[in-house]
Parts: structure tokens; sequence; C-alpha cells
């Protein structure tokens, strides 16, 4: 039995699933009231989880290493990681705009592993010595489910400031709109002013305590996530120090890779932090999970693509 062939149809497979996820997702956002599409999205994304687990553990078992030994199957690791933690905060909130926001990153991520990688890097190969090891699992898993968790959070935190801003201009345009209004009521009916300035303060009260108590929720769920990951993200590098350790006997060597992970690391810790200061909360912090975002890719991909070291196992040439 070709076991390479079915690996590479049950990727085919998630992809499929991933991409109607999507579609769906987008669908039960723009029609509210209707709750199938929802269910349906969260079905495809546990089909597409199922199908990535089903592939992995095929490469585990057949091939007696766990699958995190380059570029492709840390991408396909990866996206199942998106997922899983996806359909946990699903179950946890039942919101629509977690896999809105997680499933476009999930199709990337298996996209590229997919289409874009040449096909000698997707198959398997014998283990170089270093990573023959126990450690493999435990570091290279952890750090790569700690940045899962971050980009989610930071996305979050992304969503976040766009809707702070639009909610801003929104109030914005409506305060004008009402103040032309008034004007125009103040020359005719007394009466008739102060009613409608009573009916558009209250709108707009009604309309700010909804945003403000839905940009909180988004807020607090990336704050989670973040948090999440952040503690992964710590014991993953230290579990890295011990294996190098072993591996090449100095528990911190400045590869670009170490280096990526320590900055971070320290980006995400001054969010923490930043949320424990309450003189900055709310969009500041936000701002330093964006700027996480981009470092946490910069971390797993750009090293990769930009410079060799000791965690060169993904290289492309």
């Amino acid at each position: 039995m070709n076991f390479y062939l079915l690996e590479n149809s049950l990727i085919n497979v998630a992809f499929a699933f991933l991409l109607v996820a999507l579609i769906l997702y987008w669908i039960s956002i723009m029609f509210t009231t209707i709750n199938t599409f929802h269910i349906l999205a969260k079905f495809f994304t546990f089909l597409t989880n199922l199908s990535l687990t089903i592939s992995l553990l095929i490469r585990w078992i057949n091939y007696h290493y766990f699958p995190l030994s380059n570029l492709y199957e840390s991408l396909i690791f990866l996206t199942w990681s998106f997922t899983f933690i996806h359909l946990i905060l699903e179950y946890q909130n039942n919101s629509k705009l977690i896999g809105a926001i997680s499933t476009p990153i999930a199709l990337f991520t298996i996209a590229f592993a997919s289409l874009s990688l040449p096909i000698d890097m997707q198959k398997p190969i014998p283990l170089v010595p270093a990573l023959r090891s126990n450690w493999l699992m435990m570091h290279v898993s952890i750090m790569m489910i700690s940045y899962s968790a971050l980009i989610l959070g930071s996305l979050l935190s992304i969503l976040f400031l766009a809707l702070l801003k639009l909610s801003t201009f929104k109030v914005k345009e409506m305060n004008d709109s009402y103040n032309v209004i008034n004007n125009m009521l103040q020359y005719n009916n007394k009466q008739a002013f102060t009613s409608n300035n009573y009916i558009n303060d209250k709108k707009n009260k009604s309309f700010l305590f909804k945003q403000k108590n839905f940009l909180r929720n988004i807020d607090n769920l990336s704050y989670r996530i973040i948090g999440l990951g952040f503690l992964l993200l710590t014991i993953g590098i230290i579990a890295g120090a011990v294996w190098a350790n072993q591996a090449w006997g100095s528990y911190w060597s400045w590869d670009p890779k170490e280096t990526w992970a320590l900055i971070t690391w320290l980006v995400f810790a001054s969010y923490l932090h930043a949320r424990l200061n309450t003189a900055w909360q709310g969009e500041k912090p936000a701002i330093l999970a964006t700027l996480g975002f981009i470092v946490v890719w910069i971390c797993y991909l750009g090293v990769n693509f930009l410079g060799k070291g000791l965690h060169s196992y993904g290289w492309i040439s």
C-alpha cells in the first residue's frame, strides 16, 4: 500500500473541507439569523482536523518518527493546531468570528505546504542524527502549538483594533448626523428638538454599550489565548535549550531561530505586562499583539527563507 499517496489524498481532502468551512463561516456572518451555516462550518472544521490527524498518524506509525522533521510536516502540524485550538474555542464561546479569522490562516498554511513546497520536501526522509531524540516530539510540537495560539490571539487583537476604529468612526458619523438634524429642528419646533435629542442620545448609548461589551469580549479572548500561547512558548524554549545541550553541547548558541524565538517571547511578555498596567488597556496592548503576529511568522517561516543555522531542517533552497 502506498502510504504517501494516502497521506496526500487526506491532505487534499482536508484542504477541500477547510475551503468549504471558510465559505460557510462567512455566509453565517452575513446571515446571522440562520444558525445552520455555523453548525455546518464547525462540522467541516472537525472533518478537516480528523483528516489531518489521520494523515499525521499514518506518517508517524509507518515511518517511525513524529512528523515534525521538516517544513512540510511542521506546516501540516501547524494547520492541525489551528483547527484543534479553533474547535476548542468554538466549543467554549460559540463565536462565528473565531472560525472566520482562524480558517483563512489554516487554509494558507495547508495550501503553502501542498502547493508551494517541492515534492521532494513533502516525502518522508530519514531523520538527521540531531533529530533522533524523544525531545523532537516534546520540543517541536509544543513550539508549533504555541505559534498557533499566539497567531490566533494576535489575529483577535487585530480584529479588536479594526472594530475599535470602525466603531469610533460610526459613533462620530452618528453624532454628526444627529447634530445636523437637531440644528434643523431647532428652528421649527422646540419640543420636537428635545424629543429627538433624547431618542438620539438613547440610541447612541445603546450602540456604545453593545460595541463596548463586544470589543471587551474579543480583547479578553485574545488575552487568554495569548497567555496560553506564551506559557507553551516558554516551556518549548526551555525544552529546546535542554535538547540543544544534549545534541550540541550548549544550551544557547544564538542561532537565528533561537534569537527570533527570544524576540517573540519578549514581545508577548511585553504584551502580557502591558495588560497588567491600568494605563495600558485596550488599544496599546493590541498594537503589541499585532507586532507579535509579524514576529511569530518571521520566527517560524522568515528564518527558513532568510538564513541558515542549526535549525535549518526546513530550509528551502
